[in-house]
Formats: C-alpha cells, structure tokens, sequence
C-alpha cells in the first residue's frame, strides 16, 4: 500500500442510485490507506446538498441517476466549490459523456469494469496530481466532437431518439412512424455512430440531456 496521501485522510462523498454497487465501492475505498467515505447519496440533489454541508476532498459519483444526473451535480458543484476534485465512475464509454463530464468539471473518468487496483490509482492521482483519464479515455477526450453543425440529427432521427428514449421496441416505433422496424434499427445505428454512443441506455441519458423527452 502506498503512502497516505499529502499525510492526511482524504474525506469522500459517494454517489450510485445503485445501493449495492455503492456498497461495493464503498468497501474498495475503505481498504485504500487514508481515504474515508463520510458520506453517501444516490441521486445528485443529496449529492450537491451533502458536499455543500461537508465540504468533502474528493466526490466519487456515477452519471446516470434518477432526478438530478451526475454530470448536471457535478457542474454545481464545481461552480461553488471548485476546490473539491471530481471523479467520475461509470458505464458509460462514449466521448460524448467523457467530454461533458469534463466540461461540466470532472478531473477523472472512470469505468465500472476497470480492475480493481485502478480505483486506488485513480483515487491517487486525482488527488495528487489534479487528473485521472486512461489511455482510452483521453483518446475519447481529445476525439474532435462530430456533432458539429454539418452533422446535426435530422428531424427523423430525433424522433427515433426520442422513442428509443421512452423505452419502446422497434417494431412499437416502426408502428408509431409508419416505417419498418428494420429501417428503425438502421437509424438507430446511424445515431449511435454520429453521437459516439454505444448502447441504448447512453442513447436515452443523451435524450434527457438534450431535452427531448422528460424523466
């Protein structure tokens, strides 16, 4: 185990709408040599009221929550106290989400399924050093964004989005626009490939983002 950082415990706030994935976490942060989880929220409203209350070091949070997301806690959070470091954990992959997530404030990114080691890693480095982004994850970061103004949905597009967002199949949104669900799975991989998104549910937290549908 390495030195306790800056020789002080650093003081976590741990968000996941997920109660055992946020137990799990927890208990990998306990075994990590002066870092101490004083407290938990699983949606990102708890999360911006218990950082102002306990001015933490450090917010380990996911992006997809119910209410406010972790990417909208996040940008809060970085206005008022800009000294607390950010550090993403999550599924989602995409530049788009990478890129926000910075935008909004975030010094690191990382994902569920890294190795178990790499949390202290990225624990550590954004604590000493400002920053956590792997190899892949700073490739997503430095990717030119291809939402430009020449790469804008089109109007067909968006209405897929929008009911892939609202949870429906393909054959529901083929019945729902007059088209075949083979033509829906054809715009859903288009949409997928210029938004830089890789599965659905990234799809459907992009539409909440945009606006587009309601939660």
């Amino acid at each position: 185990m390495q030195p306790v950082l800056n020789h002080s415990v650093v003081r976590v706030v741990l968000a996941d709408d997920h109660d055992l994935v946020r137990a799990g976490i927890k208990s990998l942060l306990s075994q990590i040599e002066g870092v101490h989880v004083v407290a938990e929220a699983r949606d990102g409203q708890a999360l911006v009221r218990l950082v102002e209350q306990l001015e933490p070091d450090l917010v380990l949070t996911d992006i997809s929550m119910p209410g406010m997301d972790g990417l909208e806690a996040i940008d809060r959070i970085h206005l008022a106290q800009p000294n607390v470091r950010l550090l993403v954990l999550t599924t989602y992959n995409s530049g788009d989400f990478v890129r926000r997530a910075v935008a909004s404030g975030a010094c690191g990114y990382l994902m569920k399924d890294a190795p178990l080691e790499e949390l202290e890693r990225a624990v550590r480095s954004v604590m000493t050093t400002g920053s956590y982004f792997t190899s892949a994850i700073a490739k997503m970061l430095l990717a030119p964004d291809r939402r430009g103004d020449d790469d804008r949905l089109t109007r067909r597009q968006v209405e897929i989005l929008k009911l892939i967002a609202q949870g429906l199949a393909s054959k529901e949104i083929g019945f729902e626009l007059g088209i075949s669900s083979k033509t829906v799975d054809v715009h859903r991989a288009r949409l997928m490939e210029r938004l830089d998104i890789n599965d659905v549910a990234s799809l459907t937290l992009y539409a909440v983002r945009m606006g587009l549908v309601q939660v």
